[in-house]
């Protein structure tokens, strides 16, 4: 009974989980940020090659 209040009381304490937690949020906010980066990219390159298209034409 000891051994398993003991493991109860150090599985509580254990803040391990709580950190990846915290990683993985940070990453997912860096992943968001370079969708946003690159969706505004992929705009403004697109409206860039249709001006140089109607010059052309």
């Amino acid at each position: 009974m000891q051994r398993v209040m003991k493991f109860l009381r150090r599985f509580s304490a254990d803040d391990g989980g709580a950190t990846a937690i915290e990683y993985g949020m940070i990453c997912s906010l860096i992943v968001v940020a370079i969708l946003v980066a690159v969706q505004a990219t992929a705009t403004n390159t697109v409206a860039m090659y249709a001006v140089i298209t109607a010059a052309l034409n």
